[in-house]
């Protein structure tokens, strides 16, 4: 068939109106096929972590993340046997400034400060802003970009009004953190003690909302689970251990079964673009049925003819699928250094795997789409194609 390429290339632009306008179609359509696939890549099926991040894991209450745990499970936790350290993390929330604007909005933690570094090891800031955290009970260190995005500097007072708890911190900016991973840059961090100080006697002293956990090394992770799981499974608090994936990946689930709904929206924008091709398909060979007939008296195969049409909706799904990619990356990029994306998509790429399947699909589309009214015009007789009027 590489010898009609020239002439099935000239036939499918010969309605140059409707080709692109197809074109068109399927390129918005492939974009957001391959940004959903792209996202479906980083959410659920990217392995990769740092030497950091594979020791470490996450335990919350088993029920839900909203629910509590007792302070008193770091302790024990320590001992278990694969655990190398152990410290409170602790969503704190709470409004900064004017809540209605988006800019405002940041991660704000409870850790401690002591343990914090050894847990957060890739994290690099200076020793003595270090040391300034750890000794200094109302200091906080915030991550470069929040710093350059917010314009704080050392030194800075950061007040913040609770809404999860009834304390307003009063905080000082002691440290700015770089992070290699650019997944904790967009997070300030304060001490633990300032915030069990400030609440006093109220209940929620005692009680902490998750724990992070590193082990001794990666092979030690599946068994310290199963050991911290274990040992509480028949407490009025169970727990779940798990790596930090997932638990990011718990926030997300609050949405739904993101899988089903990524999965549901891929295959109805994959149904549309069939549609689109196949109409346009369909209308092209009606079109052109006396054609048909001309090629046949010249030799033409019906073979020929089956894949000169096949060709055409290939070529025409080919230049919307390449299309679509070039703007599924720009807008993954967009989405990337996006200010206020979260973690998760500061890694999405459109990667050449994601870019390779969404082309093979809108290949695919086109063979199918194409294949019926193919068929049926290959099938059609010399007589009856130079008798169509249609």
């Amino acid at each position: 068939m590489l010898r009609y390429f020239s002439f099935i290339f000239r036939s499918s632009l010969r309605n140059r109106r409707r080709s692109l306008l197809t074109i068109a179609s399927i390129a918005v359509s492939l974009c957001l096929l391959g940004v959903l696939m792209a996202m479906y890549t980083v959410l659920f099926l990217s392995t990769d972590a740092t030497p950091a991040q594979a020791l470490r894991l996450v335990v919350h209450h088993r029920v839900s993340i909203t629910q509590p745990l007792p302070v008193s499970f770091e302790q024990r936790i320590r001992q278990v046997p694969g655990v190398r350290d152990a410290m409170i993390w602790q969503w704190f929330g709470g409004v900064y400034k004017d809540a209605r604007d988006p800019k405002n909005f940041f991660a704000r933690l409870v850790v401690e400060p002591d343990h914090f570094f050894n847990i957060r090891s890739e994290l690099t800031m200076p020793e003595d802003e270090k040391q300034q955290f750890i000794h200094m009970r109302s200091g906080c260190i915030v991550g470069r970009k929040l710093a350059n995005r917010l314009n704080f500097k050392i030194g800075d007072k950061v007040n913040i009004q609770g809404d999860i708890f009834p304390v307003n911190p009063e905080l000082t900016i002691v440290g700015i953190y770089d992070d290699p991973t650019d997944t904790e840059e967009e997070s300030l961090y304060f001490n633990y003690q300032y915030l069990r100080e400030a609440l006093g006697g109220n209940s929620q002293q005692d009680l902490i909302g998750a724990l992070s956990v590193e082990a001794d090394n990666p092979n030690d992770v599946p068994k310290v689970a199963q050991t911290i799981d274990d040992m509480f499974a028949n407490s009025p608090y169970p727990t779940k251990t798990e790596s930090e994936k997932a638990f990011q990946l718990s926030f997300i689930a609050f949405l739904g079964n993101l899988k089903l709904f990524l999965a549901a929206i891929c295959g109805a924008v994959t149904f549309t673009i069939l549609l689109v091709s196949a109409n346009t398909i369909s209308m092209s060979v009606r079109e052109r049925v006396r054609e048909v007939g001309v090629l046949k008296t010249l030799g033409f195969t019906r073979g020929s003819i089956l894949g000169i049409i096949i060709g055409e909706a290939v070529v025409i799904a080919g230049i919307g699928g390449v299309l679509g990619s070039l703007l599924a990356g720009g807008l993954c990029t967009m989405v990337r250094n996006f200010p206020f994306t979260a973690a998760f998509f500061r890694n999405l790429f459109f990667t050449p795997g994601v870019a390779a399947t969404a082309l093979a699909a809108a290949i695919v589309i086109g063979i199918i789409s194409s294949f019926v009214p193919a068929y049926s015009a290959s099938r059609t007789s010399i007589i009856d194609s130079l008798r169509y009027a249609g």
